[in-house]
């Protein structure tokens, strides 16, 4: 083991965890309410969610949930799982944090699926996630643009914003 991978521990949510992931990501400006969270816990104890808590050194630094049921029809009606919001404060980008919780999200989608599935935003705000989801070989799934869960027609004006993403899919090992 790494100096590196000594420093990273990923665990599965937690109840506590709720208000402090929320309050992390407030201090950085991100408005990530800890409702949202407790949602995501609830979705996990049901079975329909599995969120996975990254920290550094013992201190949040990020996290990202595995939905075993896309919203996004094309994965759902073809059974692919979703690796879905990958977050990583941003004092802790750039350190492999993001890469060891996508792993993570893909060993276990890979207990049920040889695809992960995979969604991004298109601004400015999505370069980082962009550049790591090419760098672990996701390619686009070929349906274009989707926004509000409906392909972007050829000539149509678009919202440039969080519901504007290209999905994408990889090959996973079981």
């Amino acid at each position: 083991m790494t100096t590196e991978q000594a420093r990273l521990t990923l665990r599965l949510l937690a109840a506590a965890d709720c208000e402090l992931i929320a309050a992390a990501f407030a201090r950085q400006g991100w408005n990530k309410p800890a409702d949202q969270y407790a949602r995501y816990l609830q979705e996990q104890e049901s079975g329909r969610r599995e969120v996975w808590v990254a920290e550094w050194e013992g201190a949040f630094a990020g996290y990202v949930t595995v939905v075993w049921e896309s919203d996004y029809a094309p994965f759902r009606e073809a059974a692919i799982p979703e690796i879905v919001d990958l977050n990583v404060l941003k004092r802790y980008q750039r350190q492999g944090i993001g890469r060891a919780l996508i792993q993570r999200a893909e060993d276990r989608i890979g207990n049920q699926s040889a695809l992960s599935g995979i969604g991004v935003g298109l601004s400015a705000d999505y370069g980082p996630a962009q550049r790591l989801y090419a760098s672990l070989g996701y390619q686009p799934d070929g349906r274009g643009i989707i926004q509000h869960g409906k392909p972007a027609a050829y000539g149509a004006t678009v919202t440039v914003d969080d519901d504007l993403v290209l999905y994408m899919t990889r090959q996973v090992q079981a």
